[in-house]
C-alpha cells in the first residue's frame, strides 16, 4: 500500500526512474480498487446500460489516470527508454507485449540519463 501511496505523491511527476517493484504494486491495488468500485457500482445501481460499471468507476479511472501514465513512464525511464516509449503499445498486440516486457525488465544497474538507480537511493 505504500508505494501505491508514494505513486499517488509523486501525481505528476514523469522525471526520474520508478523501480519493477513500485510500479507493480501500484498496477495490483489500482486493479483491485477498480474491481471495488465497478461492484460499488453495481451494488448502488450507478451502472451504465449494458455495462457493468458506472460513475464511481469513471470518476476513479480519471483521477488516476495522470499518476498512472507518470509511473509508467518513470518506469520506462528505468529500463533507458523516453517516456515516449509508451506509445508503442498502440501497436496492435506486439505492442502491448513489448511495453509489458520493458515493464518486467529489471532497471538499468547505475544511473543513467533519467536518474540514479532507485534501489541505490533507497537502500
Amino acid at each position: 500500500m505504500n508505494w501505491y501511496i508514494s505513486v499517488l505523491k509523486n501525481y505528476a511527476t514523469f522525471q526520474g526512474r520508478a523501480r519493477r517493484k513500485e510500479y507493480w504494486m501500484f498496477v495490483l491495488f489500482n486493479m483491485i480498487f477498480m474491481v471495488v468500485a465497478m461492484i460499488l457500482d453495481n451494488i448502488l445501481g450507478t451502472t451504465f446500460y449494458a455495462a457493468y460499471y458506472g460513475f464511481i468507476y469513471l470518476i476513479y479511472a480519471l483521477a488516476l489516470m495522470i499518476p498512472s501514465l507518470a509511473v509508467s513512464v518513470r518506469r520506462l525511464h528505468d529500463v533507458g527508454k523516453s517516456g515516449g516509449f509508451i506509445f508503442i503499445a498502440l501497436i496492435p498486440i506486439v505492442g502491448a507485449i513489448w511495453l509489458f516486457v520493458l515493464t518486467c525488465t529489471d532497471g538499468n544497474p547505475g544511473s543513467n540519463s533519467y536518474g540514479d538507480n532507485p534501489k541505490t537511493v533507497e537502500a
